[in-house]
């Protein structure tokens, strides 16, 4: 008997379009609202619109992982309800092939995708969130070569305030400049000028070159009985850059480090105790959400398939329900435990055995019980609730209809 059948192979192409679907779609939506939130971000911190899409890159593993399980689970669910509700699935149990037969491809979908899901929370997702954590400390330190901020003073080293109507070329092209220097003897110059460029000074790193044009500079002091005034057509100010501070090394937060160092972590009698809550906590939460991977062909089965002369999709509504409140519940417990309130494998590994044992209770009732329906009373209670509103809206009309003829009559 071969691996795989035309049967496998029909039952993989209908899952392998919904679920790169699913999960084009999933990540597209994460990714274009934190989009915004960058964008908005970074125009405060008045850095360069690059920077926004290389923080957007560091956060694609994060949301790979989230995305991921969800675009499996939809796959197979939608795959399987394509198979019920065009009665294939019938024929296909009549000639012998069970539910736990036809699951074979979506477990090789599964191992692959949960092997890959491993990889990612395991070593790319960390190292990935500290270079995000990196470029968004870049940004307020001044280190990505932020632009001047339009229409508000700059200070700059504490002696220079820096003002710009318009800024062209991520800030290095600037009009309508005021500059106002305060040296250390007490002497003050004030500066006005048309436009301006920054060009790197090679001689001192420590330092740029404002380069001015066409403008006038006014010179006051405690040792000048009058200003003066000076017209220029170029004029070349330095500018000291600020001091940046070095970024932290990688490891100073828990969602930073490698699953092997969680593990070193969480059992080194050197560590501390907050520090071996954090860990053991992170690990466990890490590790329960890629062993959920291996339930969710049974619950995409259990909810894929509607009963008979219905066409009803709120199987689908509820495993998104229940896979997004179940990660929820994990978030929370991972925090708990992180705090050391309460034992990680409790806080963790409790609801995965709560949530397995009620995958495989569906489970069971559709495949081996004679007519289960898993979510049967919720399609019954759906289909009450429908047609309630469905009348609802139908008497409302007729209402309607004579209200608007004694209008008419009178």
């Amino acid at each position: 008997m071969p691996l795989l059948t035309a049967t496998d192979r029909y039952i993989a192409r209908l899952v392998f379009v919904p679920m790169c679907a699913v999960f084009v779609i999933a990540a597209s939506l994460l990714v274009l609202d934190k989009m915004l939130k960058l964008f908005d971000f970074v125009a405060t911190e008045g850095g360069p619109v690059s920077v926004v899409f290389k923080m957007l890159a560091n956060l694609l593993p994060e949301y790979a992982s989230l995305a991921i399980p969800l675009g499996l689970m939809l796959g197979i669910l939608l795959a399987f309800r394509r198979l019920a509700t065009s009665s294939e699935l019938d024929v296909m149990r009549a000639v012998g092939l069970s539910y736990t037969r036809l699951l074979r491809v979506p477990y090789l979908f599964t191992i692959v995708l949960a092997a890959l899901n491993l990889l990612i929370v395991g070593y790319l997702q960390p190292l990935s969130r500290y270079y995000y954590e990196q470029l968004q400390f870049d940004l307020r330190s001044g280190a990505l070569g932020a632009s001047i901020k339009v229409g508000e003073f700059n200070t700059l080293q504490d002696r220079t305030a820096l003002r710009v109507d318009s800024s062209r070329d991520e800030g290095r092209d600037l009009r309508g400049i005021f500059a106002r220097i305060a040296a250390k003897d007490g002497q003050v110059l004030v500066i006005s000028a048309r436009e301006g460029q920054f060009f790197a000074n090679k001689e001192n790193p420590d330092t740029v070159i404002l380069r001015l044009s066409e403008g006038q500079i006014v010179q006051d002091g405690p040792g000048i009985t009058s200003p003066r005034v000076l017209t220029f057509a170029t004029h070349d100010l330095p500018i000291d850059l600020p001091k940046i501070e070095q970024f932290r090394s990688r490891g100073e937060r828990d969602r930073e480090y490698f699953l092997p160092e969680l593990l070193r972590i969480g059992w080194s009698k050197d560590s501390s105790q907050a520090a071996r809550y954090q860990s053991i906590a992170s690990l466990n939460y890490r590790l329960v959400e890629v062993a959920m991977m291996f339930l969710l062909p049974l619950l995409a089965v259990s909810l894929a398939v509607p009963p008979k002369r219905s066409s009803s999709a709120l199987g689908v509504f509820v495993s998104i329900v229940m896979v997004v409140a179940y990660h929820k519940v994990n978030e929370y417990g991972q925090d708990v435990a992180s705090l050391g309130r309460i034992d990680p494998t409790l806080a963790l590994w409790g609801p995965f055995v709560l949530f397995a044992a009620l995958i495989v209770s569906m489970y069971w009732r559709l495949a081996y019980v004679p007519g289960g329906q898993p979510i049967g009373g919720l399609e019954t209670g759906f289909a009450k609730i429908s047609r309630s509103v469905v009348k609802l809206f139908a008497t409302r009309k007729p209402d309607r209809a004579v209200a608007s003829g004694a209008v008419d009559a009178s």
